[in-house]
């Protein structure tokens, strides 16, 4: 979180500056580059990935005080891909951002009395699909502010899903499905180069399926599993520092 406190104030310097510089430089560079019908690009940047957990109405008293006792704690990852963006009108864009994300979340079962097993570490790699809309201010000199938002698929490479579903040693504490969709909403900025267009963006990042696989122990009212039967959904919550280039 450190990290991307530091991006952040990153990105409002360079802001501050570019705007400073539009007062003594008014040369609009690229001033014909947003009226190409599409363009391309790619992008790179930092993410901090945690989950909004929900717990399960009731939970079995041989499972110990579990509400409110298992904390999920985002960690920072990253993030690069390419982009394509098609102009639909002068304030309007469809673009597509396909890109390959590393997110790491660390979930701690305190309810649990083993301590060995309280600590679990979720390191997810997968390819990230969003398709968003994006409206975009006029342009005044060298920026461009714009907001966007859209839907988007996420294949998770690492995904526990295939494995065993048997959780007595504590190793796969809890499967996580392959196939996850979220929604994106976001605010960026165009700033314009002699030879790119460069557009930082903060985004916030929601799944909207269940991640967590249920298994028989949750399913069987005769038994259950100490890390997921007291879990109701898991589900992907994030920040993403996003920086592209075209």
């Amino acid at each position: 979180m450190h990290k991307l406190k530091k991006t952040v104030l990153a990105i409002i310097l360079l802001i501050s500056i570019t705007v400073f510089s539009q007062k003594k430089e008014p040369i609009e560079y690229l001033s014909n580059f947003d009226m190409k019908t599409v363009r391309w690009g790619f992008h790179l940047g930092l993410n901090n990935s945690g989950y909004k957990l929900t717990y399960a109405e009731t939970i079995d008293s041989q499972i110990g005080n579990a509400k409110d006792n298992i904390l999920v704690s985002p960690q920072t990852g990253f993030n690069v891909g390419l982009l394509g963006d098609l102009r639909l009108h002068k304030n309007i864009n469809l673009r597509l951002e396909p890109g390959f994300y590393y997110a790491s979340r660390n979930i701690d079962f305190n309810h649990l009395i083993d301590d060995s097993n309280i600590k679990r570490s979720t390191k997810s790699s997968f390819l990230y699909v969003p398709l968003l809309v994006q409206f975009s201010a006029n342009r005044y000199k060298n920026i461009r502010p714009y907001v966007a938002g859209g839907v988007a698929y996420g294949y998770n490479f690492t995904s526990n899903f295939d494995h065993e579903n048997d959780f007595s040693n504590g190793k796969d504490a809890y499967r996580l499905q392959k196939n996850i969709y979220f929604y994106e909403i976001g605010i960026g900025m165009d700033f314009y180069f002699y030879f790119f267009k460069f557009s930082p963006s903060i985004r916030g990042v929601f799944a909207i399926n269940n991640e967590l696989q249920r298994d028989e122990k949750d399913i069987d009212p005769n038994n259950f599993s100490y890390w997921t039967t007291p879990i109701k959904s898991l589900g992907t919550r994030g920040i993403f520092i996003r920086f592209a280039f075209q």
